[in-house]
């Protein structure tokens, strides 16, 4: 049993270790997030849209820049220049932010509430971010 769970491990250890990123991920984007409002808003409970888009930004590039050496090292172990994949991997995710506000409007539109929309949004950016990642910018040459 031990053994099978060791293999199991090993055959999607790349999948595994990439949705613990991606909550240490989140973690640090939204630690950025709610330590910029403490610091500039006063730890307001009710931004303004103006505070919003400021948060809202500080919390994507904590989380992108993050994600990108963690990415790199840990689930897609790349030694590719960075030069090379850094754009890429900004390029992908912009891509996948303007999916998830899309998907948000749309489901917004549909009538669910605001955790299914986060939910959806979320699982469907998070498959689309490994995909993109794996297959455009971190994809090993054969």
């Amino acid at each position: 049993m031990i053994e099978k769970i060791k293999l199991l491990l090993i055959k999607y250890e790349e999948i595994i270790v990439y949705l613990i990123v991606g909550v240490l991920t989140t973690i640090v984007s939204w630690a950025a997030k709610f330590l910029w409002n403490f610091l500039f808003f006063g730890n307001t409970m009710y931004p303004t849209v103006a505070q919003n888009l400021v948060l809202s930004a500080v919390n994507w590039v904590a989380g992108v820049t993050f994600a990108y050496f963690t990415n790199r090292r840990f689930v897609f172990k790349s030694h590719a220049p960075m030069r090379q994949e850094a754009p890429k991997f900004v390029l992908s995710r912009v891509s996948t932010l303007i999916m998830d506000i899309v998907v948000v409007q749309v489901l917004k539109a549909l009538g669910a509430n605001i955790i299914t929309q986060t939910l959806v949004s979320a699982v469907m950016v998070t498959i689309a971010n490994y995909v993109f990642s794996k297959l455009f910018v971190f994809h090993k040459k054969k």
